[in-house]
């Protein structure tokens, strides 16, 4: 449980209130402003910048505000504008769909000519899915397809990567590649990613043991690890190489130590979802006798032979959300930009088509600058007023309700009711009470979201920071947040932010959730 410094209520201050402090109601003017204010000049914002915007989210009146439309990467704060526009362009009962499809006869059990996997970007199937697609092939009586499985991920382009996403990322699971074809090998849905544990060997000397999930042979290990005594230095590395699928392990594993699971990306996602079904086939009896291709469209005039639905959108969201899940965010975007325009879905028409939406939520793209949906490009720009017209709109919406229910929650335990925010504001006014989106990138820090105030008033609030050089600045936006939470109309209680004893150069540069396992 974090501590929290709670002081004396300041003083009302006779002076006109500083120019970070904004107009309202006298009694917003008694506390709030210069609570705040006190927070944002933490030592740890010396040379940043901060857009920071706080309203009634019955009336829209401002209560607070700092640099309300200067624009500011958001980072994952993104995923709001994107998760919106998918609940209203795609609708909460969409769901993708995972076809297997055949362009020849059958005669007796053999299946002439090629079979097709056809996807539209599902984010979440499973090899356990694509099993289910091979375990119907076979229960149909098919046991040999004479000619090639064909990989169709054409409902997307070819873009694998958005733009100015870093190249050292490229293994990372958390900036996997997009198409519309791809497998997730958890049920926290890192679509893209294999899973690989590492278990030291018995004794120094011997090799570790390495298993990867799902168990394909899409991927090569390179092992050159190798285990210690017990108490020596564990060093272990796990990396894909550059434009390729071997990953190598290498480093150091003290006998007897903890087993390393780490979540690595494939190249290609196509590939690896199209070699995962060629085994599921084989495991059921079923024999391709041609090779894999990828990138050729379906004919039009092919027989559906099995077929594997998504979750709803209204489910999706709850790991997308919840977890900060990127690649989520850019199947949504080209979903979307599918949608839209009946092209191959990319992220040009994907991010068109959300800020159509934008424009009748009231928020102003003209005003923002949005090349992805995740919030990964540090190109993403914009300010906290337009996340506040956000808020504000999406509470007039049918879908609303689940879209709430999809934000992290404080406190709460469980990743999936938490998510990023579930170790956050213990022991506050806050906890269990605050729904909001975090966001995080080295030098960029977000929080933007719902809380009720002392005396049940909802708020809205946005906090956008950047260009600090602190590892990380969570604990001003957890101190701001305890203080609406403990504020009334009348006076607010500036809530001190924690030190930053205890933290890391690793504290602030991602999304907790996305480093394996989440440390938040």
């Amino acid at each position: 449980m974090r501590h929290w410094i709670w002081p004396a209520v300041l003083a009302v201050a006779a002076a006109t209130l500083s120019a970070g402090s904004p107009a309202g109601a006298d009694a917003d003017r008694s506390g709030l402003p210069e609570a705040i204010d006190t927070i944002l000049g933490d030592p740890r914002m010396e040379g940043g910048v901060a857009s920071v915007v706080v309203a009634d989210a019955a009336s829209g009146d401002v209560l607070y505000q700092h640099r309300s439309s200067g624009r500011l990467m958001p980072a994952s704060n993104t995923k709001m504008l994107t998760a919106a526009a998918a609940m209203e362009l795609l609708g909460p009962g969409h769901r993708f769909t995972t076809d297997v499809l055949a362009d020849g006869e059958r005669r007796g059990r053999v299946l002439r000519g090629d079979l097709y996997l056809r996807g539209t970007g599902d984010p979440t199937t499973l090899a356990e899915d694509y099993d289910r697609l091979a375990a119907e092939i076979a229960e149909s009586g098919v046991r040999r397809v004479s000619g090639r499985l064909i990989a169709d991920d054409t409902r997307f382009d070819d873009r694998r990567n958005g733009d100015t996403w870093s190249a050292d990322d490229e293994s990372a699971y958390y900036a996997a590649q997009i198409s519309a074809l791809s497998v997730a090998p958890d049920k926290d849905y890192d679509t893209g990613t294999v899973v690989v544990e590492v278990a030291p060997g018995a004794t120094a000397g011997e090799k570790p043991r390495v298993t990867v999930t799902p168990r394909t042979d899409y991927v090569d290990i390179d092992l050159r690890a190798t285990t210690v005594a017990p108490g020596g230095a564990d060093t272990l590395a796990v990396e894909r190489r550059h434009g390729e699928n071997t990953i190598t392990v290498t480093g150091t594993v003290p006998a007897g130590g903890a087993v390393t699971k780490e979540w690595v990306t494939v190249w290609e996602p196509t590939g690896y979802a199209a070699a995962v079904f060629r085994d599921a086939l084989a495991a059921h009896g079923v024999k391709v006798s041609g090779p894999t291709r990828t990138g050729v469209a379906t004919p039009k005039d092919a027989r559906r032979l099995a077929s594997h639905d998504s979750m709803p959108l209204k489910d999706l969201l709850v790991p997308f959300m919840k977890l900060s899940n990127n690649m989520h965010a850019e199947s949504l975007t080209k979903a979307m930009g599918h949608k839209a325009t009946g092209r191959r879905g990319s992220w040009g028409d994907g991010i068109a088509a959300i800020h159509g939406y934008l424009k009748t939520a009231g928020v102003d793209p003209g005003k923002l600058r949005q090349v992805d949906g995740s919030g990964l490009s540090r190109k993403d720009n914009a300010a906290a007023d337009q996340y506040i017209k956000l808020l504000r709109s999406a509470k007039g919406e049918p879908w609303f309700p689940d879209w709430y229910a999809s934000l992290p929650v404080a406190c709460a335990p469980g990743k999936f009711a938490g998510g990023t925010l579930r170790s956050r504001m213990c022991g506050t006014p806050a906890a269990l009470n605050v729904r909001a989106k975090t966001g995080t990138l080295t030098g960029a820090s977000a929080l933007s979201g719902y809380v009720k105030d002392k005396s049940g008033r909802e708020l809205v609030f946005s906090i956008i920071l950047n260009n600090h050089l602190a590892p990380s600045v969570k604990a001003l936006e957890d101190a701001i947040v305890v203080t609406l939470a403990s504020s009334t109309r009348e006076e607010a209680v500036p809530v001190m932010p924690r030190s930053m004893r205890g933290a890391s150069e690793r504290d602030g540069d991602v999304e907790c959730s996305w480093r394996k396992p989440a440390r938040c």
